[in-house]
């Protein structure tokens, strides 16, 4: 990369890192928050689903501003959406209004993400683009690291003070990125329309069936739905089954966050570059398949604490190297492809910890059988979808 590129890429980063992490500070004093106001586990739930529900009806809509009215103000407007949820957080007590808080959190990512990844492709190369979206999904996993530990050490200055921090870290960068970033469309890209511009979410989503990147965005889906169902009962599940401490938890997911940064920041790129894509996707859904397995018949924490780390090491990787083939296989729609990538990662992760919960409270190892038999028909599916040349064919940089 130029050094132009570097310097474009590494605000991108400090704006993921900051949005992912403001929000990572307020997870580990939440469920006291929530006990506070007398709310429990159903509050707690409804903090997720509100989220990603918001973040997947507006994805769609977000992904054509992105491409209509540029990269920059819709990651301006996206941190500014994050920025008056948290300060929602800090200033009131009522738990609708909380909810509300959710709903403005949730658009502000659903702005803010796509734009990230669509400035991407536009200042990378064909061949940059794995590496430039590995580094912004490093900044992610980072984010996901470090929040909650900050948030844990601010918790002792106050239940409600790490709202504030994170409300505050979330305005700087807003600042930060009016004052620094720079719009990366071309004019002859800011000119282009893209077809159905003015679709509603719903024919967006029938319209994204017909594109040759539809098969990545299932695979997104399935990815985040297995994800999140198995993060959602992670805790309770070692809990129950090895008398694991919330240390143990604590130290399994800073682990896997941090397993997750080195990959996409060191591995996947050179990976990409040796064996394609479609030969990672179809390993590392298959090595994400074989840890669902395994982690039916773990028999101690630490056989359960391996298992998890193969699990997010295979998701790491599959995670950037899906958001490069996207954006190689959308041509000139990038905000689109994007946008729709964000809203089926969304659906994941609205219907994941809903679901993995529900199947916990009748069995506590039905979540990992699902997530099992969904990755194994992801996996043919992907096979036989790698068989058409059309896809590869797409694979080609564009002039």
């Amino acid at each position: 990369m130029t050094a132009d590129q570097r310097k474009k890429m590494i605000i991108l980063m400090i704006n993921m890192f900051i949005a992912i992490g403001s929000f990572g500070i307020i997870i580990p004093i939440l469920p006291a928050y929530l006990e506070s106001l007398n709310q429990g586990g159903m509050a707690a739930g409804l903090m997720i689903a509100i989220f990603a529900g918001a973040q997947f009806v507006f994805s769609p809509i977000a992904g054509k501003w992105a491409d209509q009215y540029g990269r920059r103000k819709m990651i301006i407007y996206g941190l500014l959406g994050l920025t008056l949820s948290m300060f929602i957080f800090y200033l009131v007590d009522s738990i609708w209004l909380l909810y509300a808080s959710r709903v403005i959190g949730g658009i502000g990512a659903a702005l803010l993400i796509p734009a990230i990844f669509a400035y991407v492709a536009d200042i990378t190369t064909f061949e940059q683009r794995a590496k430039g979206n590995s580094y912004v999904s490093a900044a992610m996993s980072l984010g996901i690291v470090v929040g909650p530990g900050i948030g844990g050490f601010l918790a002792d200055y106050g239940l409600k003070f790490p709202f504030l921090i994170s409300a505050v870290i979330s305005l700087v960068s807003v600042l930060f990125s009016m004052a620094v970033l720079k719009e990366s469309r071309s004019e002859e890209h800011a000119k282009f329309e893209a077809p159905g511009s003015e679709e509603s979410m719903a024919k967006k989503l029938v319209r994204s069936v017909k594109m040759p990147f539809f098969i990545p965005l299932i695979i997104t889906l399935v990815m985040s739905f297995g994800l999140m169902a198995y993060e959602s009962v992670i805790g309770l599940f070692v809990d129950n089954q090895f008398n694991a401490t919330p240390q143990d938890i604590a130290i399994m997911v800073t682990s896997t966050g941090i397993v997750s940064v080195v990959v996409q920041l060191f591995v996947v790129d050179r990976m990409v570059a040796k064996f394609g894509e479609g030969k990672i996707l179809n390993a590392f859904i298959g090595v994400t398949a074989i840890g669902f397995l395994l982690s039916l018949v773990a028999t101690s924490y630490e056989l359960f604490f391996g298992i998890t780390l193969l699990i997010f090491l295979a998701t790491s990787i599959l995670r950037p190297v899906l958001n490069t083939l996207i954006s190689k296989l959308a041509g000139n729609e990038q905000g689109f492809a994007m946008g729709m990538n964000n809203a089926y990662m969304s659906i994941g992760n609205v219907l994941g910890p809903t679901l993995g919960g529900l199947l916990y409270d009748v069995q506590i190892i039905y979540p990992f059988i699902l997530g099992l038999v969904l990755l194994v028909v992801t996996l043919f599916i992907t096979i036989l979808w790698q068989k058409n040349d059309k896809p590869k064919a797409k694979l080609k940089p564009q002039i």
